[in-house]
């Protein structure tokens, strides 16, 4: 039987933990499993209210719930961190392409990001780890506004350090509470020798003048701009190419994205308007 797209499958909030002063993980669960690929996005619906698209952070291989890390900027997210857990929710999709995990098999894997753009990046650092001997080394770069800013603390701080085989710096824009590690905006902490160039995937997640210069500082270093995947979630309505918000010259972002390599999208002025 073909799927409805535009039918949510119904589902129930059953935790919600407070992440930063602004941002909110909702932990899900469907009434039906829903597969995904790590960088696809899902449409959340709060019924009578309306409906946003959100990537999800958690890890495709757990399917009995989905997880997914919303900051409150606008009427559906503003409502959604009203919420308290048991709250009935729609989910449609997965939609769009995600991240090719497979042809990231031997090589560097570097990650950059920023805010809440780190949730869409939990769920592919999650992939990763599952796999994480298929890499050559998983070099990670996070920037958070302050130290109270960052999502997932503990397992940033903590657990994700301590990972054979993955490698993991930090950055604030302004130092408060004793922070005793690096400050400044993420691209102070890029460096031509954290990866092997050559051999090496890129991806950059977050608000889009930290994924701008993020990316030049890649192309500075001489990466290949088609090594360089870039997750373009701005302006995304519908999910399913209908309304054209997305639209970014011949690309609908929801449909042939949200992620792309910077070489399908480098000829595009407007890419971070």
């Amino acid at each position: 039987m073909k799927t409805n797209v535009y039918q949510p499958v119904n589902g129930e909030i059953v935790e919600i933990i407070d992440e930063s002063p602004t941002i909110k993980t909702f932990a899900v669960v469907p009434e039906r499993q829903i597969a995904f690929s790590t960088g696809q996005f899902v449409e959340l619906t709060l019924p009578g209210e309306g409906e946003a698209p959100f990537t999800p952070s958690s890890s495709p291989s757990v399917t009995e719930r989905m997880e997914i890390t919303i900051m409150k900027a606008g009427h559906v997210t503003g409502l959604l961190h009203q919420c308290e857990k048991g709250q009935k929710v729609g989910l449609r999709g997965p939609f769009g392409n995600g991240y090719p995990i497979d042809d990231f098999v031997g090589k560097d894997v570097y990650i950059i990001g920023g805010g809440v753009g780190i949730a869409p990046i939990r769920s592919l650092f999650l992939t990763l780890v599952e796999r994480v001997k298929d890499f050559n080394r998983i070099v990670c770069r996070f920037g958070a506004r302050t130290p109270e800013d960052f999502i997932y603390k503990k397992a940033i701080m903590g657990s994700w350090q301590e990972i054979d085989g993955v490698e993991i710096k930090l950055t604030v824009d302004s130092a408060s509470n004793g922070w005793k590690g690096n400050v400044g905006v993420v691209t102070k902490i890029l460096s031509a020798g954290d990866v092997d160039v050559s051999n090496a995937a890129a991806i950059i997640c977050g608000p889009p003048v930290m994924m701008k210069y993020s990316l030049l500082k890649l192309l500075e270093f001489n990466f290949p701009p088609e090594d360089i995947y870039l997750s373009l979630e701005k302006n995304m309505s519908c999910g399913i190419g209908k309304c054209g918000h997305c639209m970014l010259g011949k690309y609908y972002v929801c449909k042939d994205g949200p992620v792309f390599t910077y070489d399908q999208v480098m000829e595009y002025p407007d890419l971070w308007d």
